[in-house]
């Protein structure tokens, strides 16, 4: 199986809208999701007899796609937003893995239905937990992860966000809970 598809296009008022589409085994169902980039998406599930059928239309779905002027966005075209929480230990404590494991899973599924990218990976360096997101939309992310968050109960109150173009490495502080002016991984 060739996993997920995802692509976007900006429609005719420049506004950013997105296509996925990808086969649900467990349910045995070929799922598209599409909607306005930074919007709860639109879902449609459709029943199949087995991979092969869902690969016929993955790749229809593609091709579709294609023709109405949908294409992946490269990673390098994207944007790194981090998702910050400062810790009272260097490592972390159990908690803390805790924070990480829920914050991870909430935000994987916020992005993801709203077209806003994915969650790349997590990690624990000089007392601050990091959640890196892959992401098309900066502003939108940003909000985003705020709304997620809070709506979560995930302590917002630590929660700093700093965002920086794919393949650079100083990052723009994007939200911040007390006053300052930079973001440090």
């Amino acid at each position: 199986m060739s996993g997920i598809i995802r692509v976007y296009k900006r429609n005719d008022d420049g506004v950013l809208e997105f296509r996925e589409a990808w086969f649900d085994e467990d349910y045995s169902q070929f799922v598209m999701n599409h909607g306005v980039v930074g919007h709860q998406s639109k879902t449609d599930e459709t029943d199949v007899e087995d991979a092969e059928a869902a690969e016929r239309l993955l790749d229809a779905f593609a091709v579709q796609c294609a023709e109405d002027g949908y294409a992946e966005i490269p990673e390098e075209e994207q944007f790194w937003v981090v998702a910050q929480y400062a810790l009272k230990t260097k490592d972390g404590t159990t908690r803390d893995r805790y924070l990480e494991e829920k914050a991870k899973d909430a935000l994987i599924s916020h992005l993801a239905w709203r077209g806003l990218g994915i969650v790349d990976r997590s990690e624990f360096s000089d007392a601050r937990l990091n959640i890196f997101c892959l992401t098309p939309d900066v502003n939108k992310t940003v909000n985003a992860i705020k709304v997620c968050i809070r709506g979560e109960d995930l302590d917002f109150t630590k929660l700093s966000i700093g965002a920086a173009p794919f393949g650079e490495e100083t990052f723009k502080l994007k939200h911040s809970p007390k006053p300052a002016n930079s973001f440090t991984l």
